[in-house]
């Protein structure tokens, strides 16, 4: 599981003055249930009406009404440094990938 992946690299994030947010289109008790199991620390929230997803262009883009996997890397002005929308489900960039990505002061 990737949350489980992304909040054992969490400390590496916050070291080069980084943070991550998780969005699901999902009701807060999915999000609360993953947020548990994978022992995160970083905020999850839930997007049910799919607002942030649609305007990310990620929403039901495989047909199944969800956001596609997706990553993106954000720099304090909004700006999108680096995305990543999966191809399928199990599509997703591995944490360090997305560490790879983060910019480093």
């Amino acid at each position: 599981m990737q949350l489980v992946q992304l909040q054992q690299s969490y400390q590496a994030v916050e070291h080069i003055g980084a943070d991550v947010a998780a969005l699901a289109v999902a009701p807060m008790s999915s999000v609360d249930g993953a947020r548990q199991a994978a022992g995160a620390a970083f905020p999850m929230m839930a997007d049910v009406d799919h607002v942030v997803a649609e305007a990310y262009g990620v929403y039901n883009l495989l047909g199944d009404s969800l956001a596609a996997p997706s990553v993106f890397v954000i720099d304090t002005d909004g700006h999108i440094l680096w995305g990543y929308i999966g191809r399928s489900s199990m599509d997703r960039p591995d944490v360090h990938t997305i560490l790879d990505k983060l910019p480093h002061n």
